[in-house]
């Protein structure tokens, strides 16, 4: 079985500008299923495309998931026809202390949010956090891709 330690936190948007990163990549990604307990994402980035289950777990750090490639044109057509909501993103690894972050800058209904994401082996492994990190927000649904896909970034203040 397949589960994910990971640990999401914002971005200080000055620092991250401020810093020579890797080229990112595009996501794009919608939901055949999203709900509280569980989730069923395509996932389409200009090379390759990914169908990922994910389920409970233990808190908000580690939870199941199941991830698997799926033929580049499979991946257009779930996410053209069986998905309503999604997000869209450029993801940028980026290495740090033995560690690759994760750091997803945000477009369209979520423009202005960038998080950093760090996997873990075990949840209570110990990291060091770059400088461009700030605010950990693991525990706030808000944050998660498949909450912003409903209730996008844009919207937070009214």
């Amino acid at each position: 079985m397949g589960v994910e330690i990971e640990r999401k936190f914002l971005v200080n948007h000055d620092a991250w500008h401020k810093l020579d990163k890797p080229d990112g990549n595009h996501y794009r990604q919608g939901y055949i299923l999203n709900d509280k307990n569980r989730v069923v994402r395509v996932r389409v980035t200009d090379k390759h495309s990914y169908l990922t289950i994910k389920g409970g777990g233990t808190g908000n750090i580690s939870r199941k998931e199941f991830e698997y490639e799926i033929p580049m044109p499979d991946g257009e057509e779930l996410l053209k026809s069986f998905t309503e909501n999604g997000t869209e993103k450029i993801r940028y690894p980026v290495p740090f202390a033995g560690f690759t972050w994760e750091v997803d800058e945000f477009l369209g209904d979520n423009e202005g949010l960038i998080v950093a994401e760090i996997e873990l082996k075990d949840e209570n492994e110990k990291f060091e956090k770059p400088a461009w990190v700030a605010n950990e927000v693991t525990d706030d649904r808000r944050y998660a891709n498949s909450s912003l896909s409903v209730h996008p970034f844009k919207d937070w203040g009214k």
